[in-house]
């Protein structure tokens, strides 16, 4: 005997009946978290907080001379611990929650109402990852000015003027590009922080330069890196954390992840040929320093655009940087005379907004990339609009901010502190006992 079938709306009631809403259908409504993109964003936010301690640390403090070493790498982690805090109470609420255009809310102050099962939105990672990765990226970002203003700024004036900053400068743009605001409404392109990152320290390194003044005996007296090999140390942390910086940034272990990580290889790699051979023609040598320089050049400049080219994109995009940033390195402390003590904007500022530009071009099938930008000119407007607001912003608000500190406790430490140097003056300490 053939059994009569039941139809589906009966068993749909059925289901109902014994069990609630179908598990189908409850767990579309559940967020879901991926242990394999939850795993790479954990190992991706250690490899970004990597590159602040101890690879800027060491990257800097090789490059100042033996009687600021530790000042600088004091500097770096004062701000770690403090920007750390300051995330934590109420920057990432302003970054990543609310809906206006230019500003988040404080919802989300003291990460209240956050708990171990809150995912954060659009992704499939635990928002406590995504709090932790996202607060290396603001740890890193003022310490990147910090290479501008070695030997010369106050400890207590660098983490006063970095608290404001952060809230007055990071904060907003970090909203407008990757929490929801305007320019991500307009489609602006930054994958790991070309704008967010790159444009915003360099500005504000160039602002603050100018407003601090030369060191003493800048230019007629040279101020060599007292150790080149603790430079190439910390480089070579950079390069290795740089793949969390960038890769991470997809938020999933996936081909995406593995693409970005490819091409910010191949950038690194092709800046820093590029710079090698532009010395060697100009100075008969290849620096150990100039290598590592153009390298740093060409991650900075791969940042925004690295979720987006190809291969051939990331090669072209670090020989551009390195040919860019040689000749910028070149015309702001040879010709102008400015001293940027380590040439912060020239490479992290100049190669930050490069790349935000150059993603509009290798972002584009016919130049390898992977097509996920507007038309060519279009997406290039987008793309300058943001960063000509955001050097704008960035330069204005840094010279209110500096001006406030300087008025409060005063920015510059006096001649006889930098004459013996900051960390005797500064933390009483030295890195070498034999320093004189």
């Amino acid at each position: 005997m053939q059994t009569s079938k039941l139809p589906k709306a009966g068993l749909f009631a059925l289901a109902v009946l014994f069990f609630g809403t179908p598990l189908s259908r409850a767990s579309e409504s559940l967020p879901v978290v991926d242990s394999g993109n939850t795993s790479w964003v954990l190992a991706a936010s250690a490899l970004v907080l990597f590159m602040t301690m101890p690879g800027l640390a060491l990257f800097y403090g090789g490059l100042v001379r033996g009687r600021n070493v530790l000042s600088v790498m004091a500097q770096c982690t004062g701000i770690a611990c403090m920007g750390s805090l300051l995330w934590v109470a109420g920057l990432y609420s302003l970054s990543f929650k609310g809906d206006g255009g230019w500003i988040g809310n404080l919802d989300a102050a003291f990460l209240k109402n956050l708990t171990n099962s809150s995912v954060a939105p659009g992704t499939t990672v635990p928002e406590t990852a995504f709090v932790m990765f996202q607060m290396t990226f603001a740890v890193i970002t003022p310490g990147l000015y910090v290479g501008a203003v070695v030997e010369r700024m106050k400890f207590g004036a660098i983490l006063l003027f970095s608290a404001l900053w952060l809230a007055l400068v990071y904060a907003p743009v970090c909203h407008w590009v990757w929490g929801g605001g305007w320019l991500a409404d307009m489609g602006v392109k930054d994958l790991a922080g070309g704008i967010v990152v790159h444009a915003t320290a360099g500005t504000s390194a160039l602002v603050l330069v100018l407003l601090l003044g030369k060191r003493r005996g800048f230019p007629q007296h040279p101020h060599p890196p007292h150790n080149p090999g603790m430079v190439f140390v910390g480089a070579a942390m950079l390069w290795v954390g740089w793949f969390g910086f960038n890769a991470g940034s997809q938020l999933s272990a996936g081909g995406s992840a593995g693409m970005t990580m490819l091409v910010t290889h191949l950038s690194a790699c092709s800046a820093a040929l590029v710079w090698s051979l532009l010395e060697r023609i100009r100075n008969g040598k290849v620096g150990l320093i100039g290598m590592v320089t153009g390298l740093i050049a060409g991650l900075a400049t791969i940042t925004p655009a690295s979720g987006d080219v190809g291969p051939l994109g990331g090669i072209v995009i670090g020989a551009i940087s390195a040919v860019v940033c040689y000749f910028c390195v070149s015309l702001i402390r040879e010709k102008l005379h400015i001293d940027d003590s380590l040439d912060v904007f020239a490479v992290h500022g100049v190669g930050g907004i490069l790349g935000t530009l150059l993603v509009a071009v290798f972002g584009q099938q016919a130049f390898g990339g992977l097509g996920l930008v507007k038309p060519l000119f279009e997406q290039l407007g987008v793309q300058a609009t943001g960063v000509g607001v955001t050097i704008l912003w960035s330069a204005v608000a840094t010279l209110i901010i500096a001006q406030l500190v300087k008025a409060v406790i005063g920015l510059r430490v006096s001649e006889e502190q930098e004459s013996e140097g900051l960390d005797r003056s500064e933390h009483g300490e030295t890195a070498y006992p034999m320093e004189p």
